[in-house]
């Protein structure tokens, strides 16, 4: 069940807050330098920073952006970061599939991942000459440590004759063991196109149960899948959608596939981030749901602030481990490197190159909405080889 908080604008999601010294501990102050670097960027984030807050975090974002200019680094930001790392100190911005792009092309020497550690590993997947840096390396994913590349291996000893998927939420050790990765944004096509260079009719694709389940909705592709989940969206539930809709008449629901199907069917639209922005932008709903994490309808808000977000709180605690304080510590001290084993880098490099390869569509995928909830196959490590349901 999610927490519902019903804001307008100026009302951002509650966040944890800043010590008061987090400037001032680093010997940075907020000085005239400092304002004329910055006066301009706080209209950014007044939603989300209060001006008594602002001369302790203005110093840290003018460091943050000074240094990226000294050391040829830039900012991966994911749609899930805080607003204040989002739009004040990220370079590129987007959903995991947008960010993947980006590392691959990135003209910098550095890259400095706003995102957990998966998001870190495919960018020096795609990106090995450069250096890459995550702030915090205890910002993991509950996705990425629900499968190991041994348990591919498993699924692929039982089920040789089909290809695997995986979500791009996972290790590069999984991703190297996989044909293809995909996104919430292109999942649907992904599991098609591999469906018929194998000339297959059934796909696996893990390891989120609910994202599988929702794209087997989407397709008469039969797909498997694993019992993994997102912690912040398996959380939101149909009775939530209900609740909203009967508190907020009229109130537009957008939800996220990571979302349990129920959610999807008792949706208005479903897609990725990178799709949700859209609809907001393109459709201006009087009062909207994001069912997803907290910081996206923060950073959609700050878009389009004609739009009343009723805002469901499920924070993502590993997302919310980056901060502005970490972010400047990794790049003064170049700490916190992320690096793997070659031969493990080529293969997860080889099932991402399959996924880019794919024709770029112009505009993220939809998820069909109103669909009644479907049952797949699950295979479980621990009940091997017998099969079981999973039901939303």
């Amino acid at each position: 069940m999610a927490k519902l908080i019903d804001a307008g604008p100026g009302c951002p999601t509650p966040t944890p807050l800043r010590a008061a010294n987090a400037a001032a501990s680093r010997g940075l102050v907020y000085d005239d330098e400092v304002k004329a670097k910055t006066d301009h960027l706080y209209p950014l984030a007044s939603d989300f920073i209060t001006p008594m807050e602002w001369p302790a975090i203005a110093p840290l974002v003018a460091a943050i952006n000074d240094l990226k200019v000294e050391k040829n680094a830039v900012i991966l930001a994911h749609n899930y970061m805080t607003p204040d790392i989002f739009r004040l100190v990220g370079d590129f911005r987007g959903d995991s599939l947008q960010l993947a792009r980006e590392a691959a092309n990135v003209d910098a020497d550095i890259i400095v991942q706003g995102g957990v550690h998966f998001m870190a590993e495919t960018s020096k997947i795609l990106a090995p000459s450069k250096t890459v840096l995550i702030s915090n390396l205890e910002a993991g994913c509950s996705l990425a440590s629900s499968i190991t590349g041994p348990d591919v291996r498993l699924i692929k000893e039982h089920y040789p004759d089909y290809p695997v998927v995986t979500y791009v939420n996972t290790t590069a050790d999984v991703k190297a063991e996989c044909h293809i990765t995909c996104t919430s944004s292109n999942a649907a096509q992904v599991v098609e196109a591999i469906a018929a260079e194998w000339n297959t009719d059934t796909v696996i694709l893990v390891p989120d149960q609910y994202l599988a389940k929702n794209v087997a909705a989407q397709t008469d592709i039969r797909i498997i899948t694993w019992p993994g989940a997102c912690e912040v969206h398996e959380l939101f539930s149909a009775g939530d959608v209900e609740a909203l809709r009967e508190a907020h008449p009229g109130v537009v629901i957008l939800a996220h596939p990571e979302c349990p199907p129920g959610v999807l069917e008792a949706a208005d639209f479903a897609g990725s981030t990178a799709a949700l922005a859209n609809y907001v932008s393109d459709h201006s709903p009087a009062k909207v749901v994001l069912m997803t994490e907290c910081s996206m309808s923060d950073n959609v808000a700050a878009e389009n602030p004609g739009v009343n977000f009723i805002r469901p709180c499920n924070l993502c605690p590993h997302m919310k481990r980056i901060t502005l304080e970490n972010i400047y510590d990794c790049l003064i001290h170049m700490e916190h490197e992320v690096t793997m084993d070659e031969d493990v880098r080529i293969r997860a490099k080889a099932a991402i190159d399959a996924m880019l390869a794919l024709p770029k569509m112009e505009t993220p995928l939809a998820f069909e909405t109103g669909l009644a909830p479907m049952e797949i196959e699950v295979f479980s490590p621990e009940k091997r080889p017998e099969k079981h349901l999973a039901v939303a």
